[in-house]
């Protein structure tokens, strides 16, 4: 017979209450030794109840468990004392923010995303910027497109001197010999 799930809340019955946390307690406490012996780990566990019991396991000895973690979360603090900016790093931390702010926000007035706050005079600035800018990607544009048709024009030169060399060595009659050409279509033999 299988178990039916529960809901998960708190249970009305004060007495029902008091056995399910005995269960469920034992039942963690177990797992919190297995726990320990299967990965030799220190394992504590502080429980109070609603009564204000209170219950403890320890793998081994609770103190011990307290006094390691206090020394652990000292040891975690203590380190962000050291990644935390003080002083002149601070100042040039809270430089560096500001100019990605603004670089930020020249960034989206250049895409055209924020024009709030402009005055006719930096709308007028932000139009030269934009307008030098596309020169030189216009300028840029052309100078790739150059690139390629030189490429293909030097692509084109050398296939048409490798057909010449081909056709020059040829040993059969000359083309410009009207003689050969008519014999060719006539299918008469060549003439000597």
């Amino acid at each position: 017979m299988a178990r039916k799930k529960i809901k998960i809340k708190k249970i009305d019955n004060i007495t029902a209450r008091q056995v399910t946390f005995s269960k469920r307690r034992r039942g963690i406490f177990k797992k919190a030794q297995e726990l320990s012996v299967l990965c030799d780990a220190e394992v504590g566990i502080i429980v109070f109840s609603a009564t204000e019991k209170l219950y403890e396991y320890a793998s081994s000895s609770m103190k011990s468990i307290i006094t390691r973690r206090n020394q652990h979360i000292q040891g975690i603090r203590g380190m962000d004392r050291f990644l935390e900016p003080q002083g002149e790093d601070y100042s040039n931390l809270a430089e560096l923010h500001k100019e990605v702010a603004n670089r930020t926000e020249q960034l989206r007035r250049m895409t055209g995303e924020d024009f709030e706050g402009l005055e006719f005079d930096d709308l007028l600035e932000l139009e030269k910027t934009l307008q030098s800018g596309l020169k030189r990607v216009i300028e840029l544009k052309e100078k790739r497109i150059m690139d390629e048709i030189t490429a293909v024009q030097k692509k084109e030169v050398a296939s048409s001197d490798s057909m010449n060399n081909v056709c020059s060595c040829n040993s059969g009659p000359s083309l410009d010999d009207d003689s050969s050409v008519t014999s060719l279509k006539l299918g008469l033999p060549f003439p000597n």
